[in-house]
Formats: structure tokens, sequence, C-alpha cells
């Protein structure tokens, strides 16, 4: 069984709701099982579109499918939920995002998926909530919660 981390979001709609809803539908899948849930954060958009706020929370699960076949899964919930990767202004709104931040001690480079993910060490919206459901888990010789320290949190409060 593989340990997977995911960060999870959503700024359109009742966002805590279409994160639950990822997340049992993340549950429902099978050779997956959710080992923990973090809490829910309310965090600040990056990027250079203007848009609401973000619900933000992490999923730490055990899986017996491949890195690229649990991608694949997490769009495909995506899309059951309606989000249109292909028609998305970048960086724009959406209705829920499931980002694969690490597989096991994974490293991993292909057109389908990069691990871990390469913007995880300076996202507190990312880090945050994984801190709280794994803070000792080893990435790059650092915890997770290491990695934290000295980040900015500003805009990342507690739903």
């Amino acid at each position: 069984m593989a340990d997977v981390a995911l960060s999870l979001g959503s700024n359109i709609g009742d966002r805590a709701d279409n994160v639950a809803e990822a997340v049992r539908r993340l549950a429902s899948e099978p050779g997956v099982t959710i080992k923990a849930v973090s809490p829910l954060y309310r965090t600040k958009p990056v990027g250079p579109v203007a848009q609401d706020d973000f619900v933000n929370g992490a999923v730490r699960l055990e899986t017996t499918l491949a890195p690229e076949t649990l991608m694949r899964r997490c769009l495909a919930i995506e899309a059951g939920m309606g989000r249109d990767r292909a028609n998305a202004l970048r960086w724009g709104p959406r209705i829920i995002d499931i980002d694969m931040i690490l597989y096991d001690d994974l490293v991993l480079h292909t057109d389908v998926l990069t691990l871990p993910h390469p913007r995880f060490r300076e996202r507190a919206f990312v880090l945050v909530p994984m801190a709280d459901i794994a803070p000792e888990r080893v990435v790059e010789g650092r915890t997770l919660s290491e990695w934290l320290e000295g980040l900015d949190r500003a805009g990342v409060e507690r739903v």
C-alpha cells in the first residue's frame, strides 16, 4: 500500500461541501483507503485572476493504485463534480481541485504527474492542512512541519 497525500480546494459554490464531496468520492474508489482528513482552511487565491477565497484541506490515504492511475481517478472525480480543466482559465476559479502532493517517497516526472508536487514547499494552503494530518512525514530530508517553518501563513485561516 502506498502512502499518499492529496491537497483539495474549492472556491465556487458551497466550498466546504465540495471538498467533503470529493473526499466521499475518493473514499468510494476501489483500492483507496482514507487514513486522515485535515481541518478546512479559508485561503487567499494564488495567481493573477481575481476570484473568491478558497476552502482547502488535505487527505492522507493508502492505495494499491499506481500513481498515474490514482491521478486519473482524481481528475475523473473533478470532472464528475463539474470541473472542465480543458476549457478553464488557468489559475481561475474551480469547483474542486485535487492535487497529488506525495506518493510514498516517489520522485516522478511525467506528462501527467510530477512528484513530489513541484510547488508544495512554498504554499501554506497546502502545507498547513498536510502538517495537521502528517506533521512528521519526511519529504526530502525535512518533516512537513519543518517545511512549514518560516513560511508565510497570512491568509490561511481555519474554518
